[in-house]
């Protein structure tokens, strides 16, 4: 007897599982958790710009080579490249150099030093104060400010020195402004001062205080209080030992050029 079974429901077939295929390139990777985001790396303390580097070495090279030379050949130096308010009196001639050394030593004699303690002295201000002028301006920017300044402080010299035959050296003009400059952004709360982020590029970049801004940080302003109070004394008391002559006059100068000035070289928009 022949039975139909159309009436039975069909059992699928129970075909072994299939092994996942993949492509020749293989399975594909694990989900990765997520990364926290990248932050800059920060630059050492003890590394330089290159700009301030450059200028230490200079002043360095100037002076062991003017080391080398003779009384006679060092005077020829100074009278080419040193800052001498005779030059512009009117009535006082032969200073080699011409019009274009009347130019160019109100910038040249800030290469130029009196001794040994007076280089590694500038030397010392510029690592502190230059260091972070120059990683704010960049190179170009912070070789022209601190020119900017050396002008500056040999023109304020000489409006009280005018026809004196006394040379003016160093690099302390130049500093002066370095320092004014500094005063503008170092001494926020976000800037490089303040503990931890003296090696993040971000607190370089900060927008700067305005001058009228200035006021409203007590430690900018003491800062500011105090550099023209020592500039006074040293002015009324004449000389260090030794009997050098400091040209305060020539601080005073550049530090108010670099104050003033400060906006037409900063790189950070406000």
């Amino acid at each position: 007897m022949t039975v139909s079974m159309a009436h039975i429901p069909k059992i699928p077939s129970q075909d072994p599982p299939q092994e996942p295929t993949w492509s020749e390139e293989g399975p594909p990777p694990p989900p990765q958790p997520p990364q926290p985001p990248l932050t800059p790396p920060r630059e050492p303390l003890f590394m330089l710009p290159g700009s301030v580097m450059l200028m230490l070495g200079l002043m360095v090279v100037i002076h062991v080579v003017r080391s080398a030379l003779s009384f006679t050949e060092d005077l020829e130096i100074l009278a080419l490249f040193a800052f001498i308010p005779a030059r512009y009196a009117g009535d006082v001639v032969g200073f080699p150099g011409g019009v274009a050394a009347d130019v160019w030593t109100f910038v040249t004699y800030a290469m130029l030093h009196g001794s040994w303690a007076h280089v590694i002295t500038n030397g010392i201000w510029m690592v502190a104060f230059g260091t972070a002028v120059a990683r704010r301006f960049g190179a170009l920017r912070f070789w022209l400010f601190s020119a900017a300044a050396a002008a500056g402080g040999a023109a304020f010299h000489l409006i009280f020195h005018m026809g004196e035959a006394v040379p003016v050296v160093g690099a302390s003009a130049a500093i002066a402004g370095q320092m004014a400059a500094a005063a503008r952004f170092v001494f926020d709360g976000g800037g490089p001062l303040r503990i931890g982020r003296s090696g993040d590029p971000a607190a370089f970049r900060r927008p700067a205080r305005s001058l009228l801004g200035i006021l409203e940080n007590r430690t900018a302003v003491a800062f500011i209080v105090v550099f023209f109070a020592l500039n006074v004394a040293i002015g009324l008391g004449g000389s260090f030992s030794g009997g050098v002559s400091v040209a305060w006059q020539a601080h005073v100068g550049g530090f108010l050029v670099g104050l003033f000035t400060f906006r037409w070289f900063d790189p950070v928009s406000r």
